[in-house]
This record gives structure tokens, sequence and C-alpha cells, in this order.
């Protein structure tokens, strides 16, 4: 028996419209919260909301459930972010005020309203820290870390999204780990 979403998906592609609908409830917020993770960006998470789901109604007259939909949600979502970080590059802008961040939208610790202003600078640092040692680790290592930690995916869900094996995927994390600590060592 096929899990919901891949049922859902099964209906809207015998011609189930609102089925679409609810699959995009369902799982917008996943999409939103590794797209704003991945790009560290919230307007830019939007977009790839709207974009993998464009994607997704496009390709449901070829959908075959051969995972479970969100893996197949997340490999799209993963897609969209890896082209639209490569356009980045391709532009060579860079924002040196972090402009278009917003305050959450890549999973800073909320702040507390009686923290004080050194500890909430302290705070402030050691996030900005993380998120270049995040963005200085090669796509493949960020996916992986991203999708384990923040979207709590297993080995095997990994290994499915990232079309890879569950060994490559514990090797993955390993060398993300391993860089991520030599990065932030000096502040930690």
């Amino acid at each position: 028996m096929p899990d919901l979403d891949t049922q859902l998906m099964l209906e809207f592609r015998a011609g189930r419209q609102t089925a679409f609908g609810e699959l995009v409830r369902r799982n917008q917020g996943i999409v939103f919260n590794l797209a704003c993770r991945y790009l560290g960006d919230a307007t830019e998470g939007e977009d790839v909301v709207q974009e993998v789901f464009i994607r997704v109604y496009g390709a449901a007259s070829g959908y075959e459930p051969t995972a479970k939909f969100t893996t197949w949600v997340y490999r799209i979502t993963v897609n969209v972010c890896l082209n639209r970080l490569r356009a980045r590059r391709t532009r060579q802008s860079v924002s040196l005020d972090g402009a278009g961040r917003e305050e959450g939208a890549t999973g800073e610790i909320a702040a507390d309203r009686t923290e004080a202003p050194s500890a909430r600078l302290e705070r402030e640092e050691l996030e900005a820290k993380v998120r270049e040692a995040m963005e200085a680790l090669p796509a493949s290592q960020r996916t992986a870390v991203l999708l384990r930690r923040f979207n709590e995916l297993s080995y095997q869900e990994i290994a499915q999204v990232m079309e890879t094996t569950v060994p490559a995927v514990k090797s993955l994390l390993a060398r993300a780990r391993q860089t991520l600590k030599s990065l932030l060592s000096k502040h930690l």
C-alpha cells in the first residue's frame, strides 16, 4: 500500500485535479524549509516551492512510484536549488551585507528577548560562521547534511534522494562533519 502522498500523486495522474492541491498543501513546507536552508533566502525559497510544484505537475503523466513521493520531491528540490546556486555563480553577484536574508529563514536560533546584547552578537556571529561553513561545503556534502540534520531523513532516504548508496551517504556526512569541525573549531 503506497503512502498517502504517493496515492495522491497517482490519483492526480489519473485525472483527479484536487489531489494536486492536497499534495501541495501537504508538502510545500518541507520543500520551503529545505530550499531556505540550502539557499539561505526565504524569498528564493518561495520561488523554489513554485518551481518544484510546477515540475511535479508537469511530470505527473510519467510519474512512477519507485520511491516515496517525498523522496522524489526532495530530489527535485535539491536539483532546483543546485541550478539556482550555479546561476548565482555565473552571475558572480556577491552580497556583502546579506541582503535578502530573512530573520529565521535559514534556521537561526530564535533570539531571546531578554538576551544580553553581547550574547546576541556572539550568537549572530556564530550563526554567520556556520552559514559560511555550510556554504563552503561541496554541494553533495551540504545536501547530505541538510537532509540529515534539518529534514531528519534516514541514510537510506538520503541515498534515494541523492541517487547514491548508503555507504556513500555515510562517507559524505563524515567528510562534511570533518570539514565543518575544521572550519568552525576556532569559533566553538
